[in-house]
């Protein structure tokens, strides 16, 4: 009898304790008990024994009610709803009558299926049978619709209860909470409060999870007086939601001071939940300080924890970091988590184009990709220019009928873009019509930017006009399409019309319309845009507004103006504001300024190849030989190769790739036929040009010469 007295008092159970209290029933031929078959069926299915449950219960030669009740609970609490449904029609088929346990353990599987058709048939037999003022089942039937999304068929069920527990009031709080509606909880809150209902961690941590956002934190702070007064700051489910909580509401260090107040009750979500706070404040170094912290007590890190730190391990030098983390990954058996994997995906792409094979690599040995997997690697390789790669990928979506979602698309169309293939990109717009996202705003954009870069302005527009213009996502994207077709009058219209409609704008409206003030050489309507972003508009501009101003003033020869305005900027320069500046320095000719500008990338930058190729042609142009050799020669040291420009033209559906000086194509012979037969007839027309150009000086009168020797100069430079 020592066996079943321990099983009896055992919480929770062993699987050798019952097992024992199992063999020592049989010895005493007490297997025929229903209490003792009863305590063996419950202490197999805690053990996560299901089967061995279903043969005691088999075996079982008398069972009442709570022998069903056990079964229906164990299969719930094994995932197996449809199996706890399949016995509780047994059950009443066989006469057996239900009690409210019968119906809360079927609820909750209910509730964890999202089943609603099954749950409207218990709760048509809680009524048929006179269940309906017992709280076990009420309150289960309350849980039941609210975990469905049936808020309001809950709010009912809580109206009719005659008897209301604390449970009964948090299922309705949770509801509400999950639905987001934060005043419907505070009142419950207050209900309780009146009733004098116990409140406890449960009642807190939804309304804890809808505070968000700077407006909340002294509701934030008067919710955590409240669990302070009642002894629950250091319940594992209110803590880690008002660590959330604070840091939701901007304020990490209350975070902070939470986390470390509670040292002797933290679990692994309590150190996630603090992690997650660093990092969405963007604190990387915090992040990764608490993350040595928990290897240090070898806490038993989980999928949320590697995803998270794994996603701010990107960068050239966190490269080691990331690959470490890799390594842990694998250690610890996380490595076919799919959540993990995407993080991995995503951390090898951001790094750089070189780690495109171990993205892949991961991606590969996913058992199972969600559509986050596809979309990773799919954007990935789109972003980093290996677009026949992103069709190859986004192909086999299509052929595998996976779900194509707005950020698939616009990857794709991001591709098609960088091809130029508007032949696929017509046929990929196709699918986005079928798919009902031609509204969207992110596929709209990238529809209207890939109909731009094939030259298809009209088209461009046309999508403009049937997407979502309350944003300005798409705006910009139209915006930029007529300034880089050369009409930025046009352009500036639509961004004068944005404003008249009260779309919000942002930095990127900026670059936009200053990128159409470039193409047409309006300048000073340029810069005053730049001035009035914050003054006027309340948008404070960045990196890529000073970028486009340099651009600006430098196409119009204003390098010292470009300069002075650089030294203006609130912040320190990055290297495409310098690169802009080079670009502007080498087409003015000044090679003093494009030195120093050059020394600054070179310090920023030293292994892109941009600034010593740009440099090494002012240099040739010039004719400053020696400081062209020591170019190159910097170049050899420094193993920094000349990356060539790559070209696609679309012929007859085919797309056919080149670069200078390329004879890869099977028609090169052909092709370089042509190009010299076209070059003669250019400088055949240019000579015509000229001759005709001197006999005009000819005939000048006396004085009018410096014109006619201007214009030769513009048509050598032809």
């Amino acid at each position: 009898m020592r066996a079943l007295q321990l099983l009896a008092e055992a919480a929770p159970p062993t699987l050798s304790n019952v097992a024992a209290a199992h063999c020592e029933a049989i010895k005493l031929s007490l297997i025929a008990d229903i209490y003792t078959s009863n305590k063996l069926i419950s202490g197999y299915a805690k053990c996560k024994e299901l089967s061995s449950s279903l043969n005691v219960f088999d075996e079982m030669p008398h069972r009442d009610t709570a022998s069903w009740n056990t079964v229906i609970s164990a299969h719930v609490n094994s995932g197996n709803f449809f199996s706890a449904w399949e016995v509780l029609k047994s059950m009443k088929g066989l006469g057996f009558l239900f009690d409210g346990y019968s119906f809360g353990s079927m609820l909750k599987g209910v509730a964890a299926s999202g089943g609603l058709m099954y749950g409207r048939q218990v709760h048509s037999d809680i009524v048929k049978m006179g269940f309906d003022d017992n709280v076990y089942a009420a309150s289960a039937l309350l849980d039941m619709y609210a975990k469905c999304s049936r808020v309001e068929d809950a709010n009912k069920v809580f109206r009719y209860m005659k008897e209301r527990n604390t449970v009964s009031w948090n299922a309705l709080i949770r509801g509400f909470a999950e639905m987001g509606n934060l005043r419907r909880c505070l009142e419950l809150f207050r209900c309780m409060k009146i009733e004098s209902v116990r409140v406890d961690d449960a009642t807190f941590a939804p309304i804890l999870t809808l505070l968000s956002g700077v407006d909340f934190y002294e509701l934030a702070r008067q919710i955590h007086g409240s669990i302070m007064k009642r002894g629950l700051e250091h319940e594992n489910t209110v803590l880690n939601a008002t660590i959330t909580a604070y840091a939701e509401c901007g304020c990490i260090g209350d975070a902070q001071k939470v986390f470390d107040s509670a040292e002797q009750y933290r679990d692994l979500v309590t150190w996630n939940s603090m992690l997650a706070a660093y990092l969405e404040h963007d604190l990387e170094e915090c992040g990764f300080s608490i993350f040595l912290d928990m290897m240090r007590l070898r806490l038993k890190v989980d999928v949320y924890t590697c995803s998270s730190i794994i996603s701010i391990s990107s960068g050239d030098a966190k490269k080691t970091l990331g690959k470490s983390l890799h390594c842990l990954v694998i250690k610890r058996g996380l490595e076919q988590a799919t959540q993990v994997s995407n993080a991995l995906i995503s951390m090898y792409l951001r790094s750089d184009s070189q780690n495109m094979e171990d993205a892949l690599r991961v991606f590969e040995h996913i058992d199972v990709k969600d559509h986050v997997s596809w979309n990773t690697i799919l954007s990935g390789l789109s972003q980093i220019g290996l677009s026949e790669n992103a069709l190859r990928v986004f192909q086999q979506m299509h052929i595998d009928y996976l779900i194509i979602d707005q950020y698939a698309f616009a990857a794709v169309l991001r591709s098609c873009s960088e091809l130029a293939t508007v032949s696929l990109g017509r046929q990929i717009h196709v699918l986005v019509v079928k798919s009902g996202l031609e509204e969207n705003e992110f596929v709209a954009s990238a529809l209207i930017f890939m109909y731009s870069k094939c030259g298809i302005i009209e088209d461009a527009w046309q999508s403009f006009e049937t997407s979502y213009k309350e944003s300005s996502v798409t705006w910009n994207s139209v915006i930029f399409a007529y300034a880089q077709h050369g009409q930025g009058k046009v352009a500036l219209d639509l961004f004068y019309l944005m404003t008249q409609r009260h779309v919000k704008l942002d930095h990127v409206t900026f670059v936009a319309a200053l990128t159409a003030c470039s193409h047409i050489g309006l300048v000073d309507e340029g810069l005053n845009l730049l001035k009035s972003m914050e003054s006027e508009y309340g948008v404070p501009p960045q990196m890529e507004n000073y970028a486009c101003a340099i651009d600006l003033l430098g196409r119009a020869g204003r390098l010292m103006e470009a300069k002075e305005l650089i030294n203006e900027m609130p912040f320190k320069p990055d290297v495409m504001v310098w690169k802009t500046l080079l670009g502007a320095s080498r087409a003015c000719g000044d090679i003093q300024l494009a030195t120093q500008v050059a020394d600054n990338l070179l310090e920023l930058d030293p292994g892109d190849h941009c600034t010593y190729v740009l440099l090494s042609d002012m240099y040739g142009h010039l004719k400053k030989w020696d400081e062209k050799a020591n170019m190159k020669r910097l170049m050899r040291e420094k193993r920094v190769k000349k990356v060539p420009g790559w070209s696609w033209i679309e012929l007859h559906r085919d797309v056919h790739a080149f670069n200078a000086d390329d004879h890869s194509h099977p028609d090169s012979l052909e092709i370089y036929q042509a190009l010299e037969e076209l070059t003669n007839e250019m400088r055949n027309s240019d000579d015509a040009l000229i001759k005709d150009i001197h006999l005009d000086d000819l005939n000048l009168a006396n004085g009018n010469q410096t014109v006619g020797s201007d214009v030769f100069i513009q048509a050598e430079q032809l």
